[in-house]
């Protein structure tokens, strides 16, 4: 059944392909045309048609617009570029091995770039279950540490009636905190779900990026109230196509990231910024920065927890920093980090239209 599905595959006709086809079949017969204007001898058709048949089986998916391709120049070599013009001849001298020629370019062009597409499908699908898996270690350590604290924290509170109205709300406030990081993880799974099977799910809209920062930074300003937030947005209206419950989500988990592993961070600087044919999203604080020995593996979920600053496995930033990645990634994007003289500073870039750029 695979196999016969497999077959089918390689000769499924799609719009796509057949405009690819149109078009460079279309050109070689012009280009041909031209040449026996410019010059009324015969031979040029055949090179000319062995690159559009190359060029088509490179181009299109499977061998059904490649073999077609390579059938049609043969006929239009004989039929309309070899004299007798506008005749058939099928005496001509070297007409079955230009016809095997034309077929073996495109069969093994065909074959190439199948096998191909097909390594780069099986390595995005191996990079993908890494991701999953490094996702998977990263959690064992982002849910067990606060849910032990949790229940310890109520425990004491229920097994102790004599414990002191202010130890009670300090242990309820504990609880309430390894709650709410607990909502981001899942979170944080809950959008690698999303992304993780099909990236093409993902909903996309013209959003104003002030707006979105906009939303983040007031988030932010209830939950962590001690930490100075400065938001930049330019002077020109940014319009990014963008899923922007996606993009809230890197951007609060990179304002989070700045206040829990810059240790030392009291101010946060959340800007956007035009950058050529992208939106530039700037995270930058004055923490302590990042270990230099952590830049290379930030993004890709390995950072395991004794490898974070605190060492503590509810702080481990490897998940949230790998599903901001994911995220961005899908939308067509890019995503860095780097040092500054005093902090760190997180950015990532998402395309957008000249036509979606407008002026205030």
């Amino acid at each position: 059944m695979q196999k016969k599905k497999a077959k089918e595959n390689l000769f499924t006709f799609t719009f796509r392909d057949f405009l690819i086809f149109l078009g460079i079949f279309a050109c070689a017969v012009e280009l041909c045309i031209l040449l026996r204007m410019a010059d009324s001898t015969d031979g040029f058709a055949s090179p000319v048609f062995v690159l559009a048949v190359l060029l088509i089986s490179r181009f299109t998916n499977g061998y059904l617009f490649g073999t077609i391709a390579a059938v049609l120049s043969v006929i239009g070599i004989n039929y309309i570029f070899t004299y007798p013009y506008w005749e058939f001849n099928f005496t001509l001298s070297g007409y079955p091995l230009t016809f095997l020629t034309m077929l073996g370019v495109s069969l093994v062009t065909c074959t190439m770039t199948t096998k191909i597409k097909k390594q780069e499908r099986l390595r995005t699908e191996g990079e993908k279950e890494k991701m999953r898996a490094n996702l998977l270690r990263s959690v064992s350590h982002d849910i067990r540490t606060p849910l032990t604290s949790i229940v310890g924290a109520t425990s004491a509170v229920l097994e102790n009636p004599e414990l002191s109205e202010a130890d009670k709300c300090e242990l309820i406030q504990d609880a309430r905190d390894e709650a709410q990081w607990l909502i981001r993880v899942v979170e944080n799974l809950l959008s690698i779900t999303r992304i993780g099977d099909a990236q093409a799910q993902i909903s996309k809209q013209s959003e104003a990026a002030e707006e979105i920062i906009g939303e983040v930074a007031r988030k932010f300003r209830k939950r962590i109230p001690d930490v100075h937030l400065t938001v930049v947005v330019p002077d020109e209206v940014l319009i990014v196509p963008m899923d922007a419950i996606l993009i809230e989500q890197v951007l609060s988990n990179l304002l989070e990231n700045a206040v829990i592993h810059g240790e030392t961070t009291t101010e946060i600087r959340l800007s956007v910024e035009r950058d050529g044919a992208y939106a530039r999203f700037i995270v930058q604080d004055n923490g302590a920065g990042i270990p230099a020995g952590e830049l290379p593996k930030l993004f890709d979920g390995t950072l395991k927890r004794s490898e974070t600053a605190s060492g503590d496995g509810k702080r481990n930033m490897g998940l949230g920093l790998s599903v901001c990645m994911a995220i961005v990634r899908v939308h067509g994007g890019t995503m860095d980090a780097k040092n500054r003289s005093e902090g760190a500073e997180f950015s990532f870039r998402l395309p957008l239209s000249e036509k979606e750029w407008q002026e205030v």
